[in-house]
Order: C-alpha cells, then structure tokens, then sequence
C-alpha cells in the first residue's frame, strides 16, 4: 500500500523502531506463517541469523529480546510494556521459547547467530529465520530487512512491494512522490499540505476514522511523556545515564505555573527528552517516524499547542483541530523522505531519523500557524539542511548518547525553521526536493562506521564506562 500517516505514526516499543520494531514485526510475519503453514507441530529446531547493523548493535538497541517476543506471536503495535516484562522474564528464567504462542523450544538470546561483518544485498538490517524438523529438514525459512521506521521487506520480494506500492498510489485521488508534485497538487485544487494528505487518507479511511486515530496517536504521545515523568533514576543499559526529564519537569512546574513565553525551549526540551528517555527504556512510542527521533514530533507539537499565538484561547476541539492538522501535514512531508530516500539510521545516518523528523515538524509547525504551501515547504526545507550530514554513532549502541539530546536539539530547530519560513513569502533558492536527495545521496557516500554501527564517531572516541 502507499505510505500513509498511520504508517509513519505507529505505535511501537523503544529504543529502536529499525531494531527493535521492525525485527519484532518481521519475527511476528514469520511466526504467523509458520503457524498457518500447518507445520507448526513438526519444528523441533529454530535458527535465527542476524547481520550488519542489527547484529553490530542489537544488544543494545534490544533487538534480540524483540525478535523473542516476535516469535512467540507479539506484535509491536498491540504488545503493552508489562507483557513484554513478563514474557521476557518468564524466557530469561526458564530458557523456553513459546514458539507462535504454543510451541515450546529451548531457544533464548544467546543462541541467535549474530553475523555483523555480513551485510546482505538490499539492506544492513537483514535478518533470516529458520525452523527445521527433528530429522534436519528446513520447514519454513525466511529472511527480512529492517528499512526503518518499524517498516519490513521479505527477500526476493523487493520488486513486488514497489510495485504493489506503484499501483496503490494509482488509487490515490491526489498522489504525489517529490514536493514539486505536492506544491502543484495544492496549487491546482486550492488546498494545504496537510488537506492533501487527509484527501489522500479518505481512500481508505474515513473522516471519523482519520481524526479518531490521530488523536489516539497524539494520546499515546501525551502517556509516553507522563509516564517518563515518573520514573527516577538511571537508563537501563550500563552507560549511568541519568534521566533528566522528572527533575526538569518539577523545576518548570515551581518557576512557570503559567506557561510564560519565555520558558517556550525549557518546555519543548524537556518534552523530547521524556519522550526519548522513554523510548530508551523500551517504553511505549510512537514512532515519528522513528523511535530515535521520535521526541521532536511531539516536542513542537507541544509548541504549537502552548505557545502558538491565539491557542491560550483555543478550544479543545481547536486544540484537536491543530493535532490532526500537525500530524497530517507532517506525514506528507514524511512520505517525501520515504518515497525518494531513507529514514533508516543504519542506511543515511542520523540526518535521515532525526533529520527528517526536524523537516516533517518544521513544516507542521508553519501550517497550523497559518503558512502558504510554499512556506511550509521551505521550513522543510531549512530544517532538513541544517541535518544534512548528521551521523549515527550511538555509544555502546544504545539509544542514548547523543540521541536523547539530539531529539530536543532538533526540535529547536524545527521551530526556528518554521519561524524563519513564515518570515518568508515561500520563495527560497533550495528545493526541499534538493535537499532530499542531497540527504540520500551523502548518506550513500557515509561512511559505515557512521551509520548506526558503533564503529566511529562519539561511539568509539566516548569511553563507556
């Protein structure tokens, strides 16, 4: 199907939605399979293989317990943290995998075959799954990549997924692949960014249905900051990283009780940081459209809520108005980023996850505060160049140091961004198309140690502990 909104907000567990969202959905693909294959009740055998990226940092982006919890039936959207607790707990004790929810096999994390000076073909985030009988013979055997964003694609069917992807765009009323087509699109029905999207969106959905899964994204966004707010302590992980976010919250609550202008950065950083102190805790995200970026969405969300101006006197239905506009228009600039480069850390670098999302709610931000379609492109635009080159070098790849703060960082960016748009009557030398493919292409001349690998940069130079 076309990349659509719900595709970019999905709900997901941390820290990683390449690593740990989109092994876990892959492993859930293929214990599906296996159960409706009828061949269930002969494994006697599980391997599973994992290669590039996901083995070079899978410990610590939690990629093996994911694909555990893949296996025996969970997916990452409907999973809840206390069950991924339990069942993780309940694995470490007894060293039984249940296969598909049913099957028990003596399988845990130390027995998948990490492979990561091999990096298959399509994608550095491969994965391949095997069950066999008790005489040897492979039952079932699959293998998947992990393209970010808790997206998959299964081997060999590489060329079928696009086009599959080609001809549901064909059903769209308004398709559009580059911002040139999207500008034209609003220029010739007279519509915004984010009224594209929805048009889009209603050739699935309907009216009720787009607004009501919006606000329930917008809702698990709002509970993933409540609920870092009350943790104490130290990130799991070995790094000591202590959150921040519960101690700034107090502060922010004792000096602005009402919401001065003037604490507007304290505010929006301290939103990414809860979120993405969350997310390190393999807490409940969304990803937006990654779990390593998925702070900023949110963080100048909060902004546009807050501190726009006229919203001290907004409704609640304007303040739901303003949340599924936001969240409209930044899926469109989403779906940029997907349809002509990458949003996967471990293929672009960081400048695709915390990149894109610094675009995607830089142009949210100058539509729900009244910009053209031309001014909402631009602060794309600006957000986006001001990530080209962004590298991912997570230390002890976990994602932490510098993800965390690169998260609230890049959410001031995106507001300054929008800022500077609005300014702006919409023309600009640079294309957001230019800068698309400037991303995707200095990505492609990145070196690996600098995407997501933990070979280089502050991963190395940074000792752990």
């Amino acid at each position: 199907m076309a990349v659509g909104v719900f595709d970019l907000f999905s709900v997901g567990i941390g820290p990683s939605s390449s690593h740990t969202v989109g092994p876990m959905r892959a492993a859930a693909v293929f214990a599906e399979e296996l159960k409706g294959s009828g061949s269930l009740d002969k494994v006697a055998g599980l391997r599973v293989d994992l290669y590039g990226s996901l083995a070079a940092t899978g410990h610590g982006h939690g990629t093996m317990t994911a694909i555990l919890l893949g296996l025996e039936g969970f997916h990452p959207e409907k999973i809840l943290p206390a069950e991924v607790e339990e069942r993780l707990a309940a694995i470490a004790e007894t060293g039984t995998l249940q296969l598909a929810g049913s099957v028990p096999l003596p399988y845990g994390v130390k027995d998948i075959v990490l492979r990561p000076l091999t990096v298959l073909p399509r994608h550095t985030n491969g994965m391949t799954f095997t069950v066999s009988d008790t005489e040897g013979e492979v039952l079932h055997k699959a293998t998947f990549f992990s393209v970010g964003g808790g997206f998959i694609v299964r081997e060999g069917e590489e060329d079928a997924a696009l086009k599959e992807l080609d001809e549901s765009k064909k059903e769209l009323p308004l398709p559009f692949r580059t911002a040139a087509e999207l500008l034209g699109r609003c220029q010739s029905k007279g519509l915004s960014i984010g009224e594209v999207m929805f048009v889009n969106e209603l050739a699935s959905r309907s009216e009720a249905e787009i607004r009501e899964g919006l606000l329930h994204i917008y809702s698990v966004m709002e509970e993933c900051v409540a609920t870092s707010l009350k943790r104490e302590g130290l990130l799991p992980g070995g790094l000591k990283v202590r959150r921040r976010a519960p101690d700034w919250h107090e502060r922010l609550e004792k000096e602005d009780k009402d919401r001065d202008a003037k604490y507007w950065q304290e505010w929006v950083n301290l939103i990414a940081l809860a979120v993405n102190e969350e997310n390190a805790s393999g807490g409940r995200v969304v990803t937006a459209p990654t779990n390593g970026a998925a702070g900023i969405i949110p963080a100048v969300l909060y902004y546009a809520l807050h501190f726009a101006p006229g919203m001290d006197k907004a409704t609640q239905e304007d303040r739901d108005d303003v949340v599924v506009k936001f969240l409209l228009t930044a899926g469109a600039i989403g779906v940029l980023y997907k349809e002509q480069a990458s949003i996967s850390g471990a293929e672009v670098g960081c400048q695709g996850e915390v990149g894109s999302a610094s675009s995607m709610a830089a142009g949210a931000l100058a539509e729900v505060m009244g910009g053209t379609p031309q001014q909402v492109e631009n602060a794309a635009e600006i957000a986006m160049e001001h990530n080209l080159g962004l590298t991912c070098d997570p230390i002890g790849g976990l994602v932490q140091v510098p993800c965390i703060e690169r998260n609230a960082i890049a959410a001031a960016k995106a507001i300054n961004a929008a800022k500077m748009a609005l300014w702006g009557d919409g023309t600009h030398r640079v294309s957001l198309d230019e800068v698309i493919v400037t991303m995707r292409e200095t990505g492609r001349d990145m070196s690996s140690k600098y995407k997501e690998t933990a070979m280089g940069g502050l991963a190395v130079n940074v000792v752990e502990c």
